[in-house]
């Protein structure tokens, strides 16, 4: 069985919301745009998509993409736009190309699709959902010009602890140790980012015996860093002792060129954030080598559990329980069951208990 197949027999709550909306059909007549991360897990949720009877449109996002994902979705009726790409402004034109299609619904990450389509607004859109934290800040201002209904997948408490805390701290920790074939044991981690994401970080390398500090701007979520157990040191004195630096927050510029004099040589940096910009790769490894040092950012600073070689992401049932919320909140869309007021807010909570307790059913 390839990995695909075996992504698609073990999403068992898509698998099942997919048997029921093949019967309900509520996205028949409506076109879905989408730009997401297209990899075995999204192979999924768009293929029951269209088992309800949409017309799915899809890219991916920068550096993310996966060609054989790209194959699979081709060739079962998903309309792919572009392939593999790490080029912004390649990227870009694959966006405009989903938003030519005039999606009725966009499935949005990152708030790429919903800011471009208020560059060039269109009539039919009756909304959507935003799958991430990045993007939920991005579009939060938006809300008075957006005026639609746009569900956040990530201000879930059930997206908050099954795949930020939990699925993301183990893919990051087996990224790393698959991408540099490095032990953890007694190395010195820096996480930057005390949120959900960093939580998970921080514990899955402290589990695999690192020493993990916590770098946190927010004096509450560092207070809390400090009572779970975690070092909380100033900023620069945390690169200066750090083997390894993490970035899981969202923000820019977070570890930059002018950091270089105070990292360690040979150590390694990586982002698991959603944008390619919380560390300067570039920038860092050319100081560095001016400087005669090295220093290495895995994956060119793309969020490194889903770029490098072999990428797998978060797990497959993280990933399940996040999609479902995906489908239902599109579903709650499409049927016109929320309204402009739920513009960029979270998951209803009839939504959130739902797939709860379908997935506790056939756990």
């Amino acid at each position: 069985m390839d990995r695909i197949e075996w992504v698609l027999a073990n999403c068992r709550l898509l698998a099942a919301i997919g048997d029921e909306l093949e019967r309900t059909r509520p996205f028949d007549s409506l076109r879905v745009g989408t730009g997401i991360h297209l990899e075995p897990k999204t192979v999924a949720l768009l293929l029951t998509l269209r088992r309800g009877g949409a017309d799915v449109v899809a890219t991916g996002n920068l550096n993310t993409t996966q060609q054989e994902a790209v194959d699979y979705l081709s060739a079962h009726g998903v309309h792919v736009v572009g392939g593999p790409t790490s080029d912004p402004v390649e990227h870009d034109g694959f966006l405009r190309e989903v938003l030519a299609a005039r999606p009725h619904l966009l499935l949005d990450n990152g708030g790429d699709l919903f800011v471009r389509f208020l560059e060039a607004p269109y009539d039919g859109l009756r909304g959507g959902t935003e799958e991430t934290t990045s993007g939920r800040m991005r579009l939060e201002p938006l809300r008075e010009l957006l005026g639609l209904p746009v569900l956040v997948i990530n201000d879930s408490p059930i997206k908050q602890f099954a795949e930020n805390r939990h699925a993301v701290g183990q893919s990051v920790l087996e990224s790393f140790l698959r991408i540099t074939n490095k032990s953890t044991n007694g190395r010195r981690v820096t996480v930057f980012g005390y949120g959900a994401c960093g939580k998970g970080v921080a514990a899955n390398f402290r589990n695999a015996y690192a020493v993990v500090s916590v770098v946190e701007r927010d004096p509450v979520a560092r207070l809390e860093a400090m009572l779970d157990g975690f070092l909380v040191p100033e900023r620069d004195d945390a690169l200066r002792s750090a083997d390894v630096v993490i970035t899981v927050t969202g923000a820019e510029g977070v570890v930059t060129a002018a950091d270089v004099p105070l990292l360690r040589d040979g150590s390694i940096l990586a982002n698991a954030g959603h944008f390619p910009w919380e560390i300067d790769a570039e920038g860092i490894e050319r100081a560095a080598r001016e400087q005669g040092r090295r220093i290495d950012v895995l994956t060119g600073g793309h969020m490194v559990n889903l770029a490098g070689p072999r990428p797998l992401g978060n797990s497959i049932e993280s990933m399940d329980l996040g999609f479902a919320l995906q489908m239902r909140c599109l579903e709650a869309v499409a049927r016109g069951e929320v309204g402009a007021e739920s513009c960029v807010v979270p998951v209803p909570r009839a939504i959130d208990e739902e797939v709860a307790s379908a997935f506790v059913a056939i756990a």
